[in-house]
């Protein structure tokens, strides 16, 4: 699937191959300085290149991305995983791991017939939860 392409927008390529879920948001990504290149920040015009190494920290994590091939537009996410390779350090992809299983993994279940929780209850399941 290689491209023909030189240079693409890094916010363009961050969308396309799937990092952020709307281009907006590795546009917004890119102001606020969350996208590193060499120890210096990009611009959303910023353009990137095979071989590129980008540091992206989303959502609290700093994620490690070599530039394998350049993309303009959205492809599934089975070709956009052949565009990059992942170099994000084992320990960051662990406590993504520990948080998806606390956050997601974990479903609370109510006894049939006590109703919706009340706001009391839920402070209660808060407070439990961050200890």
């Amino acid at each position: 699937m290689a491209s023909k392409l030189e240079k693409v927008r890094v916010d363009k390529w961050l969308w396309a191959v799937r990092i952020f879920k709307s281009r907006t948001l590795a546009t917004a990504a890119c102001k606020s300085n969350k996208v590193i290149l060499n120890e210096s920040t990009l611009k959303p015009s910023s353009s990137v290149q095979r071989g590129m190494t980008l540091q992206v920290k989303k959502e609290g994590y700093n994620m490690t991305y070599k530039i394998v091939d350049l993309l303009e537009k959205r492809v599934s996410a089975t070709l956009a995983e052949a565009c990059y390779e992942n170099l994000t350090p084992e320990e960051e992809l662990n406590k993504f791991k520990d948080w998806y299983l606390f956050n997601k993994g974990n479903i609370e279940v109510r006894e049939k017939g006590t109703g919706r929780p009340t706001k009391r209850d839920r402070r209660e399941m808060d407070k439990f939860k961050k200890k």
